[in-house]
């Protein structure tokens, strides 16, 4: 039996990666090392403001929770791809998962930094039995897999790449390497369908257990359920940034009609989650809390999800590059807003407990963020990650 997918081409960008912006990020991703470094030195208490209240602070509501949201794009594109059937959307496939890869790995790398004892972080997979009571161990197991698994996706990019080494060993090793990945990669697809659905609604599970220590207008059984949508909504929003600014920045083609039906979908699941958002607190009762400066915190991110399903409301708004960007923009940011109110903004252990992420901790987190913007740049200029423009051709497998 044989099978039709659609088969795009891709090319690197090329050019020099040591520019002037390549460097300064460096920069700030060395710093935000530095301070990194002096934690592990001398403790988590000497640059953090992280207390018995809030043991977690900004690397595990930004870092984490709010980073691998913003790396869901592979993910969500996947669902439209290979579940919905949506072929059109494939050419963002590639540089979709390099961002959820450099999304997920370097939200590792900030729950290193925030483990008292990161030297034991090996032992969650071995010893996991201790605890499975816990929706952490799930998050973070998932978490590691899928990481895995977006590296085999990816792996294809970097195959093609050795085919043009002059080195005969590196131009075998990517014909067997190419060769794995066709006959293996349907199942790594499966697992990067799976594994995010669990751990991001796991997200939402974990914010269960404060109970009473969440204020209302967040604390809902539906928070595994609304943590997946936004998952998907900031996945399709920040694909849509990526394909826009990386036009911009590289003087490419862009792919506006593609976007535009992008757009429509995450208009979609924008506008059920602010709708299910607010009838969810309606039908609970606490719409009373709506004239407290936490309700209008509430309102202020309902409103960016509502937005930006506004700005994409028609055909004519969704083609226009600009409208584009600054719709997904607000989703973004309404994304952002829900996952960082819900872990730390609306999250009070108590009167005696208080905080707010010291420099040092800021200073690391600048660092993280730097570091996965040069880590992107240098990838697409030397390997074949974005779209060639060239028209998607039949092939047999």
């Amino acid at each position: 039996m044989s099978t039709h997918v659609m088969a795009h081409a891709h090319a690197p960008v090329g050019g020099h990666v040591m520019t002037r912006g390549f460097r300064i990020l460096l920069a700030i991703a060395a710093i935000g090392g530095l301070a990194a470094l002096y934690r592990f030195v001398f403790g988590l208490g000497a640059v953090s403001n992280l207390n018995d209240g809030y043991p977690w602070g900004i690397w595990i509501s930004f870092d984490v929770v709010t980073g691998t949201a913003l790396g869901c794009g592979g993910y969500a594109v996947a669902l439209l791809v290979y579940i919905l059937n949506q072929g059109k959307y494939h050419p963002l496939i590639r540089p979709a998962v390099l961002t959820s890869l450099l999304g997920y790995g370097l939200a590792i790398v900030a729950v290193t930094v925030d483990l008292g004892r990161f030297w034991s972080l090996w032992k969650v997979p071995i010893f996991y039995w201790r605890w499975t009571h816990s929706p952490q161990l799930e998050v973070a197991l998932c978490v590691a897999a899928y990481t895995l698994v977006l590296l085999v996706e990816l792996s294809p990019a970097v195959f093609e790449k050795w085919q043009t080494s002059p080195r005969a060993s590196l131009r075998a090793w990517a014909a067997t390497g190419l060769r794995f990945a066709d006959r293996s990669l349907v199942w790594f697809l499966a697992l990067g369908l799976l594994l995010p659905t669990m751990h991001q609604s796991s997200l939402g599970t974990m914010m269960l257990l404060p109970a009473t220590k969440l204020h209302a207008l967040w604390f809902t059984p539906w928070l595994p359920f609304l943590f997946l949508v936004s998952a998907l909504l900031m996945g399709y929003a920040a694909v849509v940034l990526e394909a826009s600014f990386s036009s911009m920045a590289f003087g490419r083609p862009r792919e506006t009609p593609m976007l535009a039906a992008l757009t429509q979908v995450a208009m979609w699941v924008a506008l059920f989650f602010g709708v299910f958002r607010i009838g969810e607190v309606a039908l609970a009762g606490e719409l009373a809390w709506l004239g407290t400066p936490l309700g209008v915190v509430f309102l202020v991110e309902t409103g960016l999800h509502l937005g930006g399903a506004y700005m994409l409301r028609n055909a004519t708004a969704r083609s226009r590059p600009r409208v584009q960007v600054q719709a997904a923009m607000l989703l973004l940011l309404g994304g952002m807003m829900f996952r960082l109110d819900t872990y730390w903004i609306a999250f009070s252990p108590g009167m005696h407990f208080r905080y707010f992420p010291a420099v040092p901790e800021l200073l690391i987190t600048f660092g993280i963020v730097a570091l996965e913007i040069a880590l992107y740049i240098a990838a697409v200029k030397i390997f074949p990650i974005l779209s060639s423009g060239r028209r998607p051709v039949p092939a047999e497998g």
